[in-house]
């Protein structure tokens, strides 16, 4: 079979092939996944349906009838092992799949902790996978001590899960601040209070040093020489794009998969799109892990697969809940020299710029601040933060300006 394969059931596998057949692609259409179950949402994992409050069936994204209903093959359960790029097929265990064009929409792996620190002990878990989830959620129990390992988004979600189901939460973060890679100081200081004031134990600038346990963990010692007894290990420690398959076919690789304006990587019969791709931004090259980056970049890419020619332009934007405040980010912050805040009392939101220029706009339960961030930074526009500040003036006057 020839046409279009696409290797990757995840968010921007899915959204590529519907969109595909959806833009009339009458071709065949493969699409390959190594997990058992049809393509799914990832970030309720590790919060609705952790806590019980989503079915399975609720995780997918379309039905499972939808893809014979559309002419699409989806196999599952079959990872990739080989890409054959001279003779245009896939490798899938003693089996071999022809393509015309081959899309990866790989994704990404989470980091893990090395076996010689104790990462392969029993109840110590990552958060990525069904099976990961399915793995950890009977550990979550009230009383249950757990360590999170690292405080990002992941590390903080799982601790206000944990948290919620009365478990006692410690979580270390080997930098200065959490969230330190991807907010600002003001950003950090807000989670950290919304998570202390929930009972968890955060410990700055504190590293793990090894997991103690024989079989399973039963503790940590950490870098300033204490140890603590847990009862499971949640590691939060980043994310690597998934371009084992590209590196082993010879593909150019430069933080991801790197790709063309397009989504064309140095094989010109093979495309990239989501966490796994990087492309040409602003001068540089830039790779995003979101599921709304998936999501359009995998649409764009199936675009220009039927000869569309429209470069991708990324149009950042982010969320996160926890307990019951909902994050929402517009663009991105990196590069700003100064915050603005703007507090309601019951909302908050911190306005990211560079000079005079809005680079980016962290809004805690303000959906109006994020929608009015949002709408000026992708139409290339500021905000005059005197307005901004004053939570009395209506923030619609910045887009009427």
């Amino acid at each position: 079979m020839t046409g279009v394969v696409v290797i990757g059931a995840g968010q921007a596998g899915a959204s590529l092939v519907a969109k595909l057949r959806g833009e009339g692609y009458r071709g065949a259409v493969t699409l390959i996944g190594d997990e058992p179950v049809p393509p799914y949402q990832r970030p309720p994992l590790s919060k609705r349906y952790l806590l019980g409050e989503m079915a399975l069936e609720r995780l997918y994204l379309r039905p499972a009838s939808y893809y014979a209903e559309a002419g699409i093959d989806l196999r599952l359960g079959c990872p990739v092992t080989a890409i054959d790029r001279t003779a245009r097929k896939v490798v899938l265990g003693a089996a071999q799949l022809g393509y015309d064009t081959l899309v990866l929409a790989t994704g990404s792996r989470p980091r893990r902790l090395p076996a010689a620190i104790g990462g392969d002990l029993g109840a110590v878990h990552v958060v990525r996978s069904l099976a990961d989830v399915d793995a950890m959620a009977p550990g979550f129990v009230p009383g249950a001590r757990v360590l999170i390992v690292g405080g990002g988004y992941i590390g903080l979600e799982a601790a206000a899960v944990a948290a919620m189901r009365g478990m006692k939460v410690v979580l270390v973060e080997m930098a200065e601040r959490i969230l330190q890679r991807v907010a600002a100081r003001e950003t950090s200081d807000y989670f950290r209070a919304l998570h202390v004031r929930h009972g968890v134990e955060i410990r700055e600038g504190l590293g793990l040093e090894r997991l103690l346990g024989e079989g399973k963990v039963r503790g940590a010692r950490l870098s300033d020489g204490t140890e603590i007894g847990v009862d499971m290990v949640i590691v939060g420690v980043g994310i690597l794009p998934d371009t084992a398959l590209a590196e082993s076919a010879g593909l150019a690789i430069d933080n991801g998969i790197a790709v063309d304006g397009l989504g064309r990587s140095s094989d010109p019969a093979i495309w990239a799109a989501g966490d796994c791709a990087s492309f040409p931004y602003r001068g540089g090259r830039l790779r995003l892990e979101s599921v709304p980056n998936a999501i359009d970049m995998a649409e764009c890419v199936a675009g220009n697969i039927m000869g569309a020619g429209v470069p991708y332009l990324p149009k950042p934007w982010f969320w996160s809940d926890q307990y019951d405040v909902k994050l929402q980010i517009a663009g991105l912050g990196s590069g700003h020299d100064r915050i603005v805040t703007r507090d309601a009392g019951d909302s908050v939101s911190f306005w990211y710029y560079a000079g005079d220029r809005l680079l980016a706009v962290d809004a805690m339960n303000d959906p109006r601040a994020y929608m009015v961030g949002k709408r000026l930074i992708e139409a290339g526009m500021s905000a005059d933060p005197a307005i901004v500040v004053d939570a009395r003036v209506d923030l619609k006057a910045l887009l009427r300006s």
